[in-house]
């Protein structure tokens, strides 16, 4: 069918909060390239939302998918598990940075995993409350939304938020919030809202997603950590979006050294297929009771085929060092961007985890998301796919495969220069 057909499927038949405003569709795909129904070919500087790190259709990741599905599909691992699932848990408690002994649960997304992360943590702690962060993304289940440090689009028509669930500031310095200053609303939170001995889990990116690809400096995350460990509080690390080499290293936390109590990972850990794990220490993990983790499709033999390839290829194809490799040649390019256009600014980047921000000027710092999404349109229609963030609606964030080809991803960065030329 073409783009035009199955749009107008699409507008009779998709609920119009779930359904894309693209209105081409894809067809087939190949590392950082696709192409639609009608044929046009797309460069991929979107990987899915940071899914596809080690690109589409990764030849060992489909081998694996293949060969799983020769012998298994479905048991409910609850029901009769099965080695996949065990081996998955066995690698991630081995590569993660959790404190200790290490045990794992399975879920299907990133909104499932927050979720068990914090149910682990209450039962752990016997506490309810839960303190995330301004800007913060964590998904969009109930729970997941109410810590969500955004209201828009994720919260605003679908009524009362669950509780138990408290803000925090967010450093980031270019938009007024020092580290000092996060820190102090932090410890303000803590004492005019959720008091320590009610707080189970101080939950964090170390590298917001959403939000606008901020990193949290190291020292901070240190002093949360020395926070948690003050109080008996739990850190959990959302790394759903910034883990599985998406900053040059394995996991974001890993550029600070500190280690959490619990940690979600997510998205690219699959290449493609729906898969999520909450890793923690092993007397943590195992605070609740007999059958109280889990669900019908948690950690799938097919989803967990393709996890043990994807860390197979990190293993075999070094990934973390193509990552650093491609942050390197992404910030020489925005840095010449910022240095050339005027609404250019704020160029940041951990490995390829890169974005800059569109503003009015760099004197004002003034947010221009209208100009954010004039940009990432007018990249569609050139043949590159290009995603906005931010709080502020105004940051352009790169997310391509970290194995795009040379040549692709020249071609990708040129495209972004032309419509940074012609309008700005």
């Amino acid at each position: 069918m073409s783009n035009q057909e199955l749009q107008a499927l699409k507008e009779r038949y998709v609920a119009a909060g779930a359904a894309s405003p693209n209105e081409q569709f894809a067809d087939h795909a190949e590392n950082a390239e696709i192409w639609d129904a009608d044929g046009k070919r797309m460069i991929d500087f979107a990987g899915g939302i940071g899914v596809l790190n080690i690109g589409h259709r990764h030849p060992k990741v489909v081998a694996a998918i293949k060969a799983q599905l020769d012998k298994l599909m479905h048991t409910c691992q609850t029901v009769m598990p099965y080695e996949g699932y065990v081996k998955v848990a066995q690698k991630l408690a081995e590569i993660t940075p959790v404190r200790g002994n290490a045990k794992v649960m399975l879920a299907n997304s990133g909104a499932e995993a927050l979720e068990n992360a914090v149910k682990i943590a209450r039962a752990a702690t016997g506490r309810t409350n839960v303190i995330c962060f301004d800007g913060g993304y964590h998904g969009r289940t109930f729970m997941t939304m109410a810590m969500n440090g955004k209201v828009y689009p994720y919260q605003g028509d679908f009524g009362p938020m669950p509780g138990m669930v408290f803000r925090a500031p967010f450093p980031v310095p270019y938009h007024g919030v020092s580290e000092e200053e996060a820190l102090r609303g932090l410890r303000m939170t803590l004492k005019t809202d959720s008091g320590p001995q009610h707080t189970a889990a101080i939950v964090i990116e170390p590298i917001i997603g959403e939000g606008g690809f901020y990193e949290a400096p190291p020292t901070f995350l240190k002093a949360i950590r020395e926070l948690c460990d003050e109080h008996g509080i739990l850190m959990v690390v959302d790394e759903v979006q910034s883990g599985f080499g998406r900053t040059g290293k394995m996991f974001a936390i890993e550029h600070s050294g500190v280690e959490p109590d619990i940690m979600t990972v997510a998205k690219s850990m699959a290449d493609g297929m729906p898969i999520s794990g909450i890793v923690g220490t092993d007397t943590i993990m195992d605070s609740s009771g007999p059958n109280s983790l889990g669900g019908t499709y948690t950690g799938n033999p097919l989803a967990c085929a393709a996890a043990l390839a994807v860390m197979e290829v990190f293993e075999e194809e070094d990934i973390l060092g193509r990552g650093q490799r491609l942050g390197e040649k992404l910030a020489q390019r925005m840095e010449r961007w910022q240095e050339q256009f005027p609404n250019v600014d704020n160029a940041r980047h951990l490995g390829p985890m890169a974005a800059f921000e569109l503003v009015d000027s760099k004197q004002s710092r003034k947010s221009r998301p209208d100009l954010a999404a004039a940009v990432t349109k007018k990249a569609k229609e050139k043949g590159l796919i290009l995603l906005s963030c931010g709080m502020y609606g105004n940051s352009i964030r790169f997310l391509m495969p970290v194995t795009i080809e040379d040549e692709v991803l020249e071609e990708g960065l040129n495209i972004v220069e032309e419509v940074l030329k012609e309008l700005t």
